[in-house]
This record gives structure tokens, sequence and C-alpha cells, in this order.
């Protein structure tokens, strides 16, 4: 099993519409068309749609080194509101401990535009998880 194939089984993200794109230990690149389902009332993406999106590429980016991690802390700022197009989802590793690791996750639109930034700390389990991993660049 691959890191990709075990994250298909993320229901939820699959549901929304979040796709991984590419995975790697400490990185990470997902998108999400805007479906009509995605906005909210005031015909925007939804701030949890958006949520998702980000929190899938960290989860990638961070389990990817091979061991169970789980999120002790996050947080999001929006800049722009967006109510077409596709948006990306690029985490990238800030900080990595035996224990702790803390990512930044930008989310962009097919403008390259800032539409949110994520940041996330994860607590790195002992678990080990069942997929072969990669050596991080």
């Amino acid at each position: 099993m691959t890191v990709n194939e075990f994250f298909k089984n993320d229901r939820y993200a699959a549901f929304s519409g979040v796709e991984l794109l590419d995975v790697a230990p400490g990185k990470a690149r997902a998108k999400m068309e805007i479906k009509d389902m995605h906005l909210n009332a005031g015909n925007v993406v939804q701030g949890g749609a958006i949520f998702t999106l980000a929190d899938l590429a960290f989860a990638a980016a961070v389990n990817a080194y091979g061991n169970l991690a789980v999120s002790i802390e996050t947080g999001i700022r929006y800049f722009k509101g967006v109510s077409n197009g596709t948006l990306w989802a690029d985490a990238k590793v800030v900080h990595l401990h035996r224990k702790l690791a803390t990512f930044e996750v930008t989310v962009t639109n097919q403008e390259e535009e800032l539409v949110a930034l994520f940041t996330a700390t994860a607590y790195r389990k002992d678990t080990p998880l069942p997929f072969d991993t990669l050596q991080p660049e």
C-alpha cells in the first residue's frame, strides 16, 4: 500500500471532493474543484470546506513519515472569498521533532492568489502505518 492509497480511505475528504495529488514526508498537495455543495449562504466557499482541503494535505504530509500522527492544534486564517474554480492546498513542514511536527498549508485559487493559511501541530505516535515510506528530499 502507498500513502496515497492509505488516504483514499479518508472518507470525509473524499465525500467533500478533496483529491490528494502529491505526497512525500514533510510535504503534500491536494485540490478541490469548487462545486455548488461547497458554497455557503453568501455564495462563497464555506470555511469548513477550505479547512477540510488544508487538513487532508497536512495529514498526508505529516503521516508520510510512516508513523501515525494526530493533530493537537490547528488554526486557519481566511484572506479571500471564492465562488468557483479550483482550490489548491500545499503543505510543508516548518519544524520536525521526534514527537511534535508543525506544518503550514497555503490554500490558493487557480490564479495562485492566497485564499487561506492553515497552521497545525501534530503529535507523532510510535504506531507504524501500513504503507511504504519515501525518504524526505
